[in-house]
């Protein structure tokens, strides 16, 4: 599943390409037609993203919201020649013609929906802080954690704690931080917590750019370790996601994986050992 600065790419591009100009919205597959035939010739005031979670604000304060899910995909073409007829399954296009051509095309959204502003800030409210915006107040996601016997690798993934991270910026960050996935919630001390804050608001924000996830320092990269290159689906350099029985970048232990609340979980046993509870310690 797209986590939390695929979206944001996604809004900057979205943003980019039509923000302050009248579009056309189609429903090529009729999926989504009734929503489409409302928006159609309505001037797309801007889009934004709240985690995994996308807004397409349109004038009248019309919300097209968006969830990708496991397979969704929004391609956007900018200042193309011209605008091709719709390929596969598209549930939504947006489109405008002019001096700068540019189309985007929804398809395999598990939420593709019209809201007013009361069901966006509804939307909203049911998530926790997201790294990558501005407005963001991690003493909210600290509040829960802090609470929570929960482990902290299950605490990471819900979109209630903390809203865009999914199990690459998990597995990363911990390791990063030296801390074992199943560790309680409420064993963590704040500036730990909030050291992982700040690392996800940095790592998030180069995956913005990007376009990828790579989490490892400058002294583990490719050519700094003499290595080959990662190759994955998912690109990016990373210490232990999807990198099972492989030799751990900074000790060489094998990486580890096991089922976590769902959802496979990495982690390397040397780097990031199990916690043992000490007195005092909160």
């Amino acid at each position: 599943m797209p986590e939390g600065h695929t979206l944001r790419k996604l809004a900057n591009d979205l943003h980019d390409a039509f923000a302050g100009r009248p579009v056309r919205v189609q429903s090529p597959t009729g999926r989504s037609a009734a929503d489409a035939a409302v928006l159609d010739g309505a001037v797309l005031v801007e889009a934004d993203s709240v985690g995994k979670h996308l807004f397409v604000e349109f004038e009248g304060e019309r919300f097209i919201h968006v969830h990708l899910g496991l397979i969704g995909k929004f391609d956007v073409a900018a200042q193309v020649a011209a605008i091709p007829h719709p390929q596969g399954q598209v549930r939504l296009r947006i489109f405008a013609g002019g001096e700068h051509p540019a189309y985007a095309d929804l398809r395999g959204a598990t939420q593709c929906e019209l809201l007013g502003p009361d069901g966006r800030d509804a939307v909203v409210a049911k998530l926790g802080p997201d790294p990558l915006r501005a407005d963001a107040d991690p003493e909210r996601a600290w509040r829960r954690i802090t609470s929570s016997h929960r482990p902290i690798g299950d605490l990471l993934m819900d979109q209630a704690v903390l809203a865009g991270v999914g199990n690459v910026y998990r597995a990363e960050v911990l390791f990063r931080h030296r801390m074992h996935p199943l560790r309680p919630g409420n064993t963590l001390r704040h500036g730990q917590f909030l050291a992982i804050w700040e690392d996800l608001v940095a790592l998030m924000s180069v995956g913005v750019v990007s376009g990828r996830i790579d989490t490892v320092r400058p002294e583990h990269e490719p050519q700094a370790m003499g290595r080959d290159p990662r190759k994955d689906d998912h690109g990016g350099e990373v210490y232990v996601y999807r990198r099972t029985g492989q030799a751990c970048h900074v000790c060489g232990s094998r990486v580890r994986t096991e089922e976590l609340v769902g959802r496979n979980s990495f982690w390397c046993p040397r780097c990031q050992p199990r916690f043992r509870s000490r007195a005092g310690l909160k």
